[in-house]
């Protein structure tokens, strides 16, 4: 089909979850790499991503594992979750239970998109039909025979043909052949007859019950589907062990004990038992002391000697099995209702005999001695040793595969497979199942996307580019190299200049850099902390993984660093490793505009907390000279000059930057705190307001210079005017996202505290704009303390809570400034008003931590203000308002001081 191939060819057979996972990981690698591919995806089922595990339909069958842990991605756990979010699900969490059929859905759409952006780099073929025989080609690659008769010439292979077909061994021959027994069940149709049958009895008269042969996940889901009132299921097993439930409330993660290197299964288990009841110990559950060993699984098994390995099948496989795939829990609650009912019964042992009955059913022998009289027998025994589909028959006959220790799966090294003579002698891989003997655990979501993962790095890695001499890399505006080509160099700068400008269209700039070249790290590092700091709509965690993977492929020194940087204002953490990583970063490198706009708290970044306002000036001062004379720092130290209180030369600094660049917005916004500080009111309302009008039309804050005027208005005490600039420049619809709630929200309360706002205050529609996540569980102290100023305004106590939870569990800025800001709003709202100012008094030398400016934390203290008045506190509140009237004149305040009692 393909006789003369140019570029190197692989060809994936079966696309279910595995073969999917692999497919978007070989799609995402070379297309970051610039590696021509041509991907060819074998398989007859009509959609790739569901295989026979989720093409189910019947939404009881749901994950066994958390959506948290079935991201097509490791190195961005939370992808599927967000995924679902995206698509009908908004209040989803991690910790949910999704249905199988959606997981198939989320596969198939992952790997469409992989494939529209790798198209152009790789060339992806699908074939509806089936492989049946693999064998070396004369030109020294490999050919596939298909089963439309066709034949397929590829590089390499990889066999993602899921778990080996139940054998049906341990049935007695008869029943082996009996139409009342269902040797694959998740076949196309298998099911028809024992879900088409009315409750109680079988149009002919045979028995309508059920036995199931097995009692894994497989069964779990089969006596879902098929339960029904006067039906009995019945389940067997040689255990008659269920699946044991995950935990209604996950317990806290334990790290893995102390010993796991013993030199013997014996000592292992002693290990490992101890742990376990150390975990019960102090969390009254053993799941977190089984999950704590995953990741140390497959060493641990390689670790055995064959006899061990044998012995802990024998011992402890299937206690082993029921205690690590475990059911979802709403699952388990369905099940336990049926056994209650006894409508599922569960028995142990085998099958010792089977009789036709002269209606059609089963009288089934038990190995226990008991009879069991079913219409139907189901096999649900799970996989067998190894794989004997025809293509897999074909690699064993030749001997380029053999059966894996204890007979699991195939012998593989590192998912290569190996023939007769222990070599990897074919470019033959595979993952999931058939590398059970080598891994043990195998099977699941979380370790095959790992294993995609290096396969596709294998499968490329012959593939790198030849060094080719050395050539001068495209620079930025300010000197610095780019690894990446010249156009999307110039797209990142593009970039670049509209962040310093706090103009709009940096996204798309950056968006554009990376589609052109989708292995540039600092582009996906950019838009990564546009989205987390800025509000634009980009899939941080997605960007910021496509960052770490592009930093590790192609980048030098700066870039690595400048990604690591955005890790850890994304990730969180401890803040001082967060500014250690950013104040290092541009000691190093001084030129990295981006580093240093982010490093200074303006309009575009939040800064970093706690940075000291004289060092901020000297990083600043340091910097400058690497820019030559560039207006940019001279904008950012007009801003921190201001933040002194030192006016004057604020003023002057964001003059000279002006004058070389009018649509500087880190100046504009300088002045604008000047005015605003300095109690200018009149004259800084209409400068602001000539120039939005003029140079800064193209402002990406443009909302946040109208929300600057509009506090000059409410100074002014002019409340017909705040309205009509609300209504005209900050309403929800002109404003959205972070944005509104910052600006527009706190405008309203603002507003609302100084009687400067009559009837209703649409801060709801505020919330509406705004994304839950964004409101509820904030990624940043400064969005939290806004958020919080929103839900009071709107008198949302539970919302309010639910934030303060989320604070008390993140960073500690959050934890040590939110929270108790929470509790004093929380207080205002059931207006326990000598609580709510006690609290917000408390928090005023501590505010500053969450970053933004000294007007922009000011609503705290209009906060108290209200707190102090409603509380009759009348002389604290002429303190304060005196103490506000100090530093700037304010008709509004000069309104509120005189309507205080004496």
């Amino acid at each position: 089909m393909n006789p003369a191939r140019e570029r190197h060819a692989v060809a994936i057979v079966g696309v279910g979850a595995a073969g999917t996972l692999t497919a978007v990981q070989l799609c995402e690698t070379a297309t970051r790499r610039r590696t021509p591919l041509d991907l060819f995806l074998v398989d007859p089922a009509p959609e790739a991503g569901r295989g026979s595990a989720y093409a189910t339909t019947d939404p009881r069958h749901r994950l066994n594992v958390p959506a948290g842990g079935m991201s097509c991605y490791p190195d961005d756990p939370g992808h599927f979750t967000r995924w679902l979010c995206r698509h009908g699900e908004p209040t989803v969490r991690g910790t949910d239970f999704a249905t199988r059929y959606r997981y198939g859905a989320y596969l198939a759409d992952t790997l469409a998109r992989a494939i529209v952006h790798a198209h152009g780099t790789v060339a992806v073929h699908r074939l509806r039909t089936r492989a049946e025989a693999c064998a070396p080609a004369p030109d020294g690659g490999l050919e596939l025979r298909l089963a439309d008769g066709h034949s397929l010439a590829a590089d390499s292979v990889v066999l993602a043909t899921g778990p080996a077909a139940t054998t049906g061994a341990w049935a007695p021959p008869r029943l082996r052949t009996s139409e009342r027994f269902i040797g694959s069940p998740w076949a196309p149709h298998a099911l028809d007859g024992p879900l088409a049958e009315p409750a109680g009895r079988a149009r002919d008269g045979a028995s309508d019950d059920v036995l199931l042969v097995g009692t894994g996940l497989t069964a779990v889901d089969l006596a879902l589907s098929l339960d029904r009132p006067g039906r009995t299921v019945h389940a067997l097993s040689r255990t008659g062990l269920l699946p044991q439930p995950h935990a209604l409330s996950p317990a806290p993660a334990m790290a893995a004990p102390e010993g796991l290197d013993a030199p013997t299964l014996r000592t292992l288990r002693r290990a490992v038992y101890r742990h376990i009841g150390r975990a019960v110990r102090a969390h009254g559950d053993w799941r977190p002391a089984l999950d704590s060993l995953r990741p140390h699984t497959a060493r641990l098994w390689r670790s055995l000697t064959p006899e061990e390995r044998a012995a802990f099948l024998r011992s402890e496989g299937a206690l082993w099995n029921t205690h690590r795939h475990r059911m979802a829990p709403a699952t388990a609650e369905s099940l336990d209702r049926a056994r209650t009912a006894r409508r599922l019964r569960v028995h142990t042992g085998g099958i010792a005999d089977a009789v036709p009955r002269p209606d059609g059913s089963e009288l089934l022998t038990l190995s226990n001695g008991r009879r069991v009289t079913a219409g139907w027998v189901i096999d649900c025994t799970g996989p067998g040793p190894r794989p004997e589909d025809p293509l897999w028959r074909s690699l064993f006959d030749t001997g380029a595969a053999v059966p894996g220790p204890l007979g699991l799966g195939v012998a593989t090294r590192d998912g290569r497979l190996l023939d007769t003579a222990g070599r990897a002698r074919l470019a033959v891989f595979t993952l999931g199942a058939p590398r059970r003997g080598e891994l043990w655990e195998t099977t699941a979501v979380p370790e095959i996307r790992v294993q995609a993962a290096e396969l596709a790095e294998q499968v490329l890695a012959p593939l790198a580019p030849r060094r080719r001499p050395a050539r001068r890399r495209p620079l930025d505006a300010h000197g610095l190299p780019l690894s990446t080509h010249a156009e999307a160099a110039a797209a990142h700068r593009t970039g670049l200049e509209r962040v310093l400008k706090v103009r709009a269209g940096a996204e798309g700039a950056f968006a554009r850099a990376v589609a052109l070249d989708p292995g540039f790290a600092l582009g996906h590092a950019a838009l990564a902390l546009l989205g987390h700091e800025c509000g634009a709509d980009v899939d941080v965690p997605r960007a910021l993984a496509d960052a770490r993977r592009c930093a590790r492929e192609r980048a030098d020194a700066r870039e690595r660093s400048f990604v690591d940087v955005v890790t850890h204002r994304v990730h969180g953490g401890s803040p001082d490793t967060g500014a250690r990583a950013l104040l290092g970063h541009l000691a190093a490198y001084p030129a990295d505009a981006l580093a240093l706009a982010a490093a200074v708290p303006t309009i575009a970044f939040s800064g970093i907390n706690d940075l000291d306002g004289a060092y901020a000036l000297s990083l600043v001062e340091r910097a400058s000279p690497a820019y030559d004379g560039h207006w940019f720092p001279a904008s950012l130290l007009a801003f921190l000059r201001q933040d002194q209180g030192r006016y004057d030369e604020a003023a002057e600094l964001a003059g000279r930057a002006l004058a070389a660049e009018p649509a500087s917005g880190h100046a504009v916004h300088a002045l604008a705190h000047v005015h605003y500080e300095s109690g200018a009111h009149e004259f800084g309302r209409d400068w602001l307001d000539a120039w939005v009008s003029g140079h800064g039309r193209g402002a990406v804050h443009r909302a946040h210079f109208s929300w600057h005027i509009a506090l000059h208005e409410l100074a002014l005490d002019d409340p017909a005017a705040v309205r009509r600039r609300w209504f005209a420049q900050l309403a929800p619809g002109r404003v959205t996202g972070v944005r509104a709630l910052v600006d527009s929200g706190s405008l309203l309360w603002r507003a609302r505290l100084s009687d400067s706002w009559r009837g209703r205050v649409p801060v709801a529609d505020v919330l509406d704009s705004v994304a839950r996540d964004i409101v509820e569980r904030p990624a940043t102290a400064f969005t939290a303390l806004h958020a919080a100023v929103a839900l009071t305004a709107a008198g949302d106590l539970a919302a309010l809570r639910r934030l303060r939870d989320h604070a008390a569990g993140a960073d500690p800025v959050q934890r040590e400034v939110v929270v108790p800001l929470c509790e004093a709003l929380a207080a205002l709202v059931e207006e326990r008003f000598h609580e709510a100012a006690r609290g917000l008094d408390a928090l005023l030398p501590v505010v500053r931590r969450v970053g933004g400016s000294a007007a922009q934390r000011e609503v705290v203290e209009e906060t108290l203000l209200y707190a102090l008045v409603a509380a009759g506190r009348s002389e604290a509140a002429r303190r304060l308002l005196d103490t506000r009237l100090d530093r700037g004149h304010a008709p509004r305040d000069r309104r509120l001081l005189a309507a205080l009692p004496d």
